[in-house]
């Protein structure tokens, strides 16, 4: 039981490490990402390479998924562009595989793992952001393979104890029986740890052990790519149309190479044999009188074979090999994919009411926080986009004289005051969501701004709100504004809208981190205070002299004031970037 303990906390501080140092890459390297899949799709193979290097890097094909479905859901790819970085993160999710085999079974890395703790250790303690974020890295990559140690040291020794997994070996010679047996357990395994690189890291590790033969292990890792493509799935199915055709995509993919690859299992295992043998010297691990030869030194220790070297260098080269030629076949048929993922996943009917929901942050669970931000901004510009067509109708409702007509507008800033509160709340649970993770403190600065923004943008969903009962009350004490009042307010409006442009620009500047000043946003905000003084002053005289009346004045004023009032949420919204979005 302890030595069953112990494996399963080596395994839990693999995924923890694995975990760890991705996170840790992200804030090292999460705006450079960023820009570097936003720019680096204009064509499928450039897709794939992107694809390729971001999984390489951050070491995790889920991480990449979810970070191209949110671009796709903020419009910065297309589902084609997003399919071809998905192949590429197949094919990057590869290396994890060879720096297993290699330094985990032939280097054994983790002689240097409590070493590099210290040097972790050391760098965490740094004032400076990004110094934090590395040691971060560091000690992720040595949990990795200190518990990839742990594992190799505390499965069970089948010379010793035949019988703990002889249910296993159980399993084989049933032919192509056992073929589908071990694609159904890698596909469970990648259920259950979530995570394909923990499986693989199992897989690899039982083969070397001489718990299963070389083809069933082969078996396994086209049942994790399955599994893999299942965990994208679940995680898309709370999300929106996009983040389902992605995931629908990468399922099509991963399927369509396992059902090729079953139905060439003999022929593809002898071309990953030859490949790997002529490679690397060794002997051929799919050749029929392969075996795995365990030898061990005189304190009882094993002793790494060739056997066993081939075993591994061969199962990751059949990983990468499935994958690359997998992309290479799909690659010319990506708008059939799309076309495919479309038919089956319908977008939304629009039967001519305006609705409106979060765009950008319905893809699911945060496995990327450091880039989770740009979804929650993108879904703020479309807030902000929301709150100016709100100005729109209550430009409409100053202007209608038809009551019932009025009614019509004056429901729909009620409506978008109500709209106003939804998104404010949901974009904020999104935040929390992503404050409770590892973050650095650049992003934790810019969360705060956004908390402070979607308050500015609430404010003036309830303006818009505030102006319809305004006008509520002067046609229940029947005034009516005259055409010289509708057109001075009409100028206000038009004010107000001029600051929406400004603070718009600004927004959109600043997700593409190219804001350098908001003087733009200081003259709007200079104008509405002008005319908000001189259409107020103009007034008062007007009152004075009797030449209006006063209670149609007060509404007047009172609308003036709320107009006045806006244009100081607007400029709070690009101060708030200034602070936060400026580099100083």
């Amino acid at each position: 039981m302890l030595q069953l303990f112990t494996l399963l906390g080596a395994l839990g501080m693999f995924l923890y490490g694995m975990n760890m140092m991705s996170t840790g890459l992200q804030k090292v390297a999460g705006d450079r990402l960023r820009n570097m899949l936003s720019a680096m799709t204009a064509s499928p193979f450039r897709g794939v390479l992107t694809g390729l290097g971001v999984t390489s890097v951050i070491q995790s094909s889920s991480a990449t998924t979810v970070m191209v479905v949110s671009f796709v859901n903020a419009g910065l790819l297309t589902l084609v562009q997003a399919i071809s970085v998905i192949m590429g993160a197949n094919i990057g999710t590869t290396v994890t595989a060879w720096l297993v085999s290699w330094l985990g079974f032939k280097a054994d890395i983790s002689i240097l793992a409590v070493p590099l703790m210290a040097v972790g250790f050391v760098l965490s303690i740094s004032k400076k952001d990004q110094r934090r974020n590395i040691s971060e890295l560091i000690i992720g990559f040595s949990l990795l393979f200190l518990g990839l140690s742990l594992m190799k040291s505390s499965v069970p020794d089948l010379q010793q104890t035949p019988e703990v997994l002889s249910f296993i070996q159980g399993w084989q010679g049933h032919g192509f029986g056992s073929v589908l047996i071990f694609l159904v357990l890698g596909t469970v395994l990648t259920l259950v740890l979530q995570s394909s690189s923990a499986t693989m890291a199992l897989t690899l590790i039982m083969l070397n052990m001489g718990w299963i033969h070389f083809d069933m292990a082969c078996a396994m890792v086209l049942g994790e790519n399955i599994g893999t493509t299942i965990t994208a799935n679940i995680a898309a199915a709370v999300g929106n149309v996009s983040a389902k055709r992605a995931a629908l995509a990468h399922t099509v993919f991963n399927v369509f190479g396992v059902i090729w690859a079953l139905i060439a299992f003999p022929l593809f295992l002898k071309f990953v044999g030859v490949i790997t043998a002529t490679i690397f010297g060794l002997p051929n691990p799919a050749s029929p009188d392969f075996s795995i030869q365990m030898i061990y030194d005189e304190n009882g220790v094993p002793v790494q074979t060739d056997s066993q070297t081939a075993a591994l260098y061969g199962l990751s080269m059949l990983h990468t090999l499935f994958n690359t030629i997998n992309t290479l076949i799909l690659i010319w048929f990506i708008n059939a994919i799309k076309v495919l993922v479309c038919a089956v996943i319908k977008g939304p009917k629009n039967n001519g009411e305006e609705i409106y929901r979060l765009k950008y942050i319905e893809a699911g669970p945060l496995s990327t926080p450091e880039l989770a931000t740009e979804q929650a901004f993108k879904e703020i510009i479309h807030f902000a986009e929301v709150s100016r067509n709100g100005l729109k109708y209550a430009k409409a409702a100053i202007q209608e004289t038809d009551l019932d007509k009025f009614e019509e507008h004056r429901a729909k800033l009620v409506k978008y005051e109500e709209i106003s509160d939804r998104i404010e709340f949901e974009i904020a649970t999104f935040l929390n969501a992503v404050s409770v993770e590892e973050i650095s403190e650049k992003t934790s600065r810019k969360i705060k701004a956004m908390y402070k923004i979607i308050g500015e943008l609430e404010s003036l969903g309830d303006s818009g709100e505030a102006i319809s009962r305004i006008l509520s009350r002067r046609n229940i004490h029947k005034k009516t504004f005259d055409s010289d009042t509708i057109r001075k307010l009409a100028n206000m409006a038009d004010a107000v809208d001029d600051a929406y442009v400004a603070m718009l620009d600004n927004l959109v500047l600043a997700n593409k981190g190219s804001l350098n000043e908001i003087s733009n946003a200081y003259n709007a905000e200079d104008r509405i205070n002008s005319l908000r003084t001189i259409l107020r002053d103009t007034e008062i005289e007007d009152i004075e002299f009797g030449n209006k009346n006063y209670h149609t004045s007060v509404y007047y004023i009172d609308i003036i004031n709320v107009f006045e009032r806006m244009g100081d949420f607007i400029i709070n919204i690009s101060q708030d970037l200034e602070r936060s979005y400026v580099e100083k």
